[in-house]
């Protein structure tokens, strides 16, 4: 077993960490799991954490220990994390598939407009972040709320509401009562990507669940090639959840 750093071990009464190989440390999420019959490990880009799974009985320093081991492939998948991008001014951001630049200019209103490729905003400097995430959230809702009602039309089913929010683990739900909501990061993508993503979401409103009938309704109600889609979204993912 490789040499374990006494770093880890000693601070697994506070928040445990993982060191590097090449130096530096990666903040550890130790997840005691009822179900989990083994050690499970997983890097979220996003947060730049490492998600450490075990059986609930399982002695976590032994999990830890496991952990360790694992570092050198925790920093290959840390190399691959795509640089984070604020919201702020002069920053270019994904929109639709394409790219766009965030622009403040004190002289122009405080609404957020989109000129060509330009997202222009005014007002005071240090709200500009939130005005652009807030226009983006609002873009979002509009077209996947008009997306999905439509869609449902289609499909003969009645949805009760849309919103929009920012989970990490999912890019779409539908509730038993017709709610569907939304990551409001999907504006960012190909307009392909939203669109299949509606598609899933109401042929839950006929099948609760992933079987053939689901799968059939879902290519149906989808303008498009789902393996495609689902391709780029693979794609886009690691992009868009570093945005904000």
């Amino acid at each position: 077993m490789p040499a374990i750093s006494r770093t880890i071990l000693l601070r697994t009464r506070s928040e445990p960490r993982l060191t590097l190989p090449g130096g530096g440390e990666v903040a550890i999420d130790l997840r005691p799991h009822p179900r989990a019959k083994r050690w499970s490990l997983r890097y979220d880009i996003q947060t730049d954490r490492v998600k450490l799974t075990c059986p609930k009985r399982a002695s976590k320093r032994a999990a830890l220990q496991w952990a360790q081991t694992k570092a050198e492939w925790v920093e290959k998948q840390r190399a691959k994390r795509a640089q984070a991008v604020s919201l702020s001014h002069g920053a270019t951001i994904p929109f639709r598939g394409g790219d766009v630049q965030l622009v403040h200019d004190p002289e122009a209103p405080r609404t957020v407009r989109l000129e060509g490729q330009t997202l222009i905003a005014g007002g005071p400097a240090d709200a500009f972040p939130s005005r652009v995430l807030r226009w983006l959230k609002q873009d979002a809702k509009r077209l996947l709320e008009a997306e999905s009602r439509a869609v449902a039309a289609r499909a003969g089913v009645e949805i009760a509401k849309v919103g929009v929010g920012d989970a990490r683990t999912r890019w779409g739900t539908c509730s038993s009562e017709g709610s569907l909501r939304y990551s409001w990061r999907l504006i960012l993508m190909p307009d392909a990507v939203w669109r299949y993503v509606v598609a899933h979401e109401v042929a839950h409103r006929r099948h609760m669940d992933h079987g053939p009938d689901f799968r059939a309704l879902e290519a149906e109600l989808f303008d498009g090639d789902v393996a495609e889609a689902k391709a780029l979204l693979r794609l886009w993912s690691e992009r868009v959840r570093l945005v904000g």
